[in-house]
């Protein structure tokens, strides 16, 4: 299964950092913190990832392109120019990097993938700028189980983020609610939102018009009034890196050996 991760927005509210390379390029501990993200799906298993490139998207391709040297020891041969590595860490990630505009919205580069996708029933799609301890395996499971089109995992945010409506009245176990409404506006109160981690049918590339399209709006929007849209609720850590102070408690986290996401060894 294919993990699409989200990795061409401009990071404006991160611009002290973003001004020379893509926001998924911003370092924790010293990586990026999209090497974090493909450490938390592939201690799970997921391995394939298509990443969708836009703003300074040749960064993150110089970042690939030149990975066993920045992520291991090496010895090079100044008279022949060969290189070798000698030990480290080697994950056996495959990663597509795919441009998908400057200024494409996220739902038009999702549906500018479609045919890198053709032969996905289901694919994991997530933002290249936050992280989480979600076990993405029992997300998958959870997503399979209910037979709906797309699932959302939702967690309780800061305030500033939209929310999520669920059907009923009663509070029912871990992830079992259908949602009714995807409201991405500011909330003024407490409330599970958007939580970034999606696993979806193929079938969600139909509710997608094209370039302009923003994936949170108008296609989540119709997935729930369609019956279509499922919540996987998830009480553990989660932290988007939207702004410096965001950055900074990552670090520290990182730094103290605290990390929750770092669910890897």
């Amino acid at each position: 299964m294919k993990t699409v991760i989200l990795a061409g927005g401009f990071g404006t509210r991160l611009s002290e950092e973003t001004v020379l390379k893509a926001k998924p390029m911003v370092e924790i501990g010293g990586k990026p913190i999209l090497w974090h993200i493909l450490n938390l799906y592939g201690a799970r298993g997921f391995n394939e990832f298509v990443l969708a490139l836009g703003y300074k998207g040749e960064t993150i391709k110089e970042y690939f392109l030149n990975f066993y040297a920045l992520n291991n020891d090496i010895s090079v041969d100044l008279s022949s120019g060969k290189t070798a590595v000698q030990s480290g860490r080697q994950p056996d990630w495959k990663v597509d990097l795919i441009d998908t505009g400057q200024h494409t919205m996220t739902g038009g580069r999702v549906k500018r993938l479609a045919k890198i996708l053709s032969k996905e029933k289901t694919f994991m799609l997530t933002y290249g700028d936050g992280v989480s301890d979600i076990d993405v395996k029992k997300l998958v499971e959870f997503h399979q189980s209910h037979g709906k089109l797309a699932t959302v995992t939702v967690v309780r945010p800061p305030a500033r983020f939209g929310s999520v409506i669920f059907e009923g009245d009663r509070v029912e176990p871990q992830g079992s609610q259908r949602v009714v409404e995807f409201l991405e506006k500011p909330q003024t109160g407490e409330g599970w939102i958007n939580g970034g981690f999606f696993v979806l049918n193929r079938e969600v590339l139909e509710y997608i018009e094209g370039d302009e399209t923003v994936w949170e709006r108008d296609p989540l929007e119709k997935l729930a009034r369609d019956g279509q849209l499922m919540a996987y609720r998830h009480e553990g850590f989660w932290q988007m890196m939207d702004t410096l102070r965001d950055k900074q408690l990552l670090e520290s986290l990182w730094e103290k050996g605290d990390a929750p996401w770092k669910v890897w060894k």
